[in-house]
């Protein structure tokens, strides 16, 4: 296995991601987004798309967790579920690979343990996004350098279930050394909390670069109480 410590220390990675109807969703937005991240203390990022990769990666230098969100016909997996979409990543400058490494088929028959080579073939780390306890075992077994609860409460299985997911890093961390805790994680108190569950680094997204589903949060809340700001 890769010395993941090596190149992703334990931190804040951020999650810089926007709705695709956004006005910031351009590779020049995202990497000021990510610039602006880092310069507060982000030991990482996490970005989707390759232009967008691409840009982040001339922006700034630390490291680059990349994806590729694509929907495949007959499939659930869309988060880096081919080896085509793996390469993707690489070409564009990401220094580690995620993918949905949950047990549901993949399109292509793509296997875990395959997308795990693919991503070392290109010398890079394999970030594992899984969504139960079964997942973060099988990704191990498998090869990943980093398992992580980033799809948890968002399978069939999963729904509704209560984020963070510290539960399964508590569990996570007696078979693994590199445990990300990824999604729910809405508060600096419970990002002290996973921490305090062993999580080596974690992901958050939305409570920090989210503007649009914030906004929308807030003026929803306005509604709701009269005070609607689009009626002034």
């Amino acid at each position: 296995m890769t010395s993941v410590s090596k190149s992703l220390p334990s931190g804040l990675i951020v999650s810089v991601q926007a709705y695709a109807d956004s006005v910031l969703d351009t590779p020049e937005t995202i990497a000021l987004l990510a610039r602006c991240a880092v310069a507060n203390g982000a030991v990482g990022v996490r970005i989707e798309g390759r232009a967008k990769i691409a840009a982040v990666r001339a922006a700034v230098d630390v490291p680059i967790v990349g994806i590729i969100k694509r929907t495949h016909p007959g499939v659930e997996p869309y988060i880096t579920s081919t080896l085509a979409e793996v390469d993707e990543v690489a070409h564009a400058g990401a220094d580690i690979v995620a993918f949905d490494a949950t047990r549901r088929p993949h399109a292509g028959a793509t296997t875990v343990g395959g997308l795990v080579a693919r991503v070392h073939e290109h010398g890079l780390l394999a970030m594992a996004d899984c969504a139960d306890l079964e997942d973060l075992a099988s990704a191990a077994q498998s090869g990943a350098d980093i398992v992580a609860t980033t799809l948890a409460g968002y399978t069939a299985g999963t729904r509704g279930r209560s984020l963070p997911a510290l539960d399964l890093v508590r569990a996570a961390v007696r078979f693994h050394d590199f445990v990300i805790c990824e999604g729910g994680i809405a508060t600096p108190q419970l990002a002290t909390d996973a921490f305090a569950a062993g999580a080596t680094a974690i992901v958050v997204g939305t409570a920090i670069t989210n503007v649009d589903a914030l906004v929308r949060a807030f003026v929803a809340a306005s509604v709701i109480t009269g005070n609607d700001p689009r009626a002034v």
